[in-house]
């Protein structure tokens, strides 16, 4: 575990050290809202819990400063829990161990929840601090962000009072954003009947492993490995050529990651066995030729298997494969009105067995705009549809349309480079955060987002650069400072 007093802003740190040491995985997060509830009243600020988890811990102003406009400060308590396969670690009991490697901080294998875990700790500093100029204050922490957005769907109207909300969820320092991508999810499932894999077979487990993964807004144009996509290149190329049958696929968690991980056990004829490891060998090396760059430690794996006698009957393991192979995954449009943002995308998540002689496929779709996000979630669904599997889509969550005209935004920058000498970069995200649906139940809000820097959330190799966050408190603490006057 790293000290906190070793690192700078020390209070933030101190907050998001403890908790790192409460569960909080997403849907799960009842510990962290009982710490919340707890950590408000002995503060002796009014602490409100709604009916969805969500928390409410108000603050008054300092002397000075009760003219100012209220501001919301808002971070998601969930956390997405991924954890490598080698390691041993139960989220819904165990603390998150950190470490420091140079000026990074990262988690033992695991995920290390400063998505939005450093938000959280930010507010709680907030509220702590007597030495910070500050108006009325609300410190909003939502549930289940990662999940389905759900906290946010469920605020009620009135919850909140203020007039501007600051959003701590971002993940570059140096960067005010002001729009953000809305997203649905695709789900296709395929039941299938089970079949006998004859006498003379040889099992093996196949086996796509070392991809970073990553986040599926904010890291989809990376051009990143997604392990579902590899497998199943391989599987189909196997299904061609030789007399395979296929008894179990696994593939991805979380349908906002990209998938890491995969594995698949499958039954060709023994007489078979030395070419599909040559197959094997040749597909590892096209495939470490085409990612290279992006994915140096990307790994295929071939091992034998025990014999089995069931495998997923043949039809439907056709299907499977041409629908997996069909299915888009990466960017599919970039904005025509900001530089360098992508506008569309697709993430192929995961691929499950369930229970009932199900296979499980989901998706999702994100998008700036929402007519492109549904012919994308449409285009996902001619794929299923094709492939003979029944569909079914989320509600979705809305876009942030930004506004070059923010109030709140023009602090922001002000205050960036009187402090830091150098302009804040104005940004719209192609992940999504819950902002849109803030305003869609408070259109009258003035908000931005920002946060200090991460890198590789969603995945274990998540990390926080240390120097950031300092920086980030500075910059919070100063715009609260100069929040504009009630009107």
């Amino acid at each position: 575990m790293t000290r906190s007093t070793d690192l700078k802003p020390e209070s933030v740190f101190r907050y998001f050290e403890e908790i790192c040491q409460v569960p909080r995985p997403s849907k799960k997060e009842e510990k962290i809202i009982a710490y919340l509830k707890a950590f408000g009243e002995k503060q002796g600020l009014e602490t409100q819990v709604d009916e969805a988890g969500n928390v409410l811990i108000r603050k008054p102003a300092t002397p000075g400063k009760e003219n100012l406009q209220t501001v919301v400060l808002q971070s998601h308590v969930d956390m997405v829990c991924e954890k490598n396969n080698d390691v041993e670690h139960d989220f819904l009991t165990d603390p998150i161990r950190t470490e420091t490697d140079g000026e990074w901080m990262k988690a033992k294998g695991t995920t290390l929840g400063a998505d939005n875990g450093i938000g959280v700790a930010t507010q709680l500093a907030v509220l702590a601090a007597d030495d910070i100029e500050h108006g009325p204050l609300e410190c909003l922490f939502t549930v289940d962000e990662e999940t389905g957005l759900t906290g946010a769907f469920a605020l009620k109207e009135g919850f909140i009072r203020g007039d501007i909300l600051l959003n701590l969820d971002s993940e570059d320092e140096g960067e005010l954003f002001i729009g953000c991508a809305g997203g649905i999810d695709s789900v296709g499932e395929f039941r299938y009947e089970e079949t006998e894999v004859p006498t003379g077979y040889f099992f093996f487990r196949v086996e796509v492993k070392g991809l970073k993964g990553g986040h599926s807004g904010a890291d989809i144009h990376l051009g990143l490995g997604n392990a579902n996509k590899i497998l199943n290149r391989f599987l189909s190329q196997t299904f061609r050529k030789y007399d395979m049958y296929l008894c179990e696929i696994d593939g991805g968690n979380l349908r906002n990651a990209i998938a890491r991980e995969a594995y698949a056990v499958c039954a060709i004829p023994f007489a078979d066995k030395e070419s599909i490891r040559v197959d094997l060998n040749l597909f590892m090396a096209d495939i470490e030729n085409e990612l290279s760059v992006v994915e140096p430690n990307v790994q295929l794996l071939l091992e034998s298997e025990p014999a089995r006698t069931r495998a997923i009957d043949r039809k439907t393991t056709r299907n499977l494969l041409l629908t997996l192979y069909g299915l888009p995954h990466g960017v599919y449009a970039m904005s025509q009105d900001i530089p360098g943002l992508v506008e569309t995308s697709t993430n192929l998540a995961s691929v499950k067995m369930k229970e009932g002689h199900i296979i499980r496929i989901e998706t999702s779709q994100r998008s700036s705009v929402l007519s492109a996000r549904d012919d994308m979630a449409q285009t996902v669904r001619a794929v299923f549809e094709l492939g003979g599997a029944s569909v079914s889509s989320g509600d979705g969550y809305p876009g942030w349309k930004p506004n070059p005209h923010s109030a709140i935004l023009k602090v922001a920058e002000e205050s960036y480079k009187r402090l830091f000498g150098t302009e804040a970069k104005v940004m719209a995200i192609h992940a999504g955060l819950e902002c849109g649906l803030f305003l869609d139940k408070y259109p009258s809000l003035d908000m931005i987002s920002f946060g200090p820097t991460l890198r590789g959330v969603h995945s274990p190799d998540e990390r926080m650069y240390i120097p950031s966050v300092d920086k980030f408190w500075q910059h919070l603490t100063d715009i609260l400072a100069h929040v504009p006057e009630k009107r």
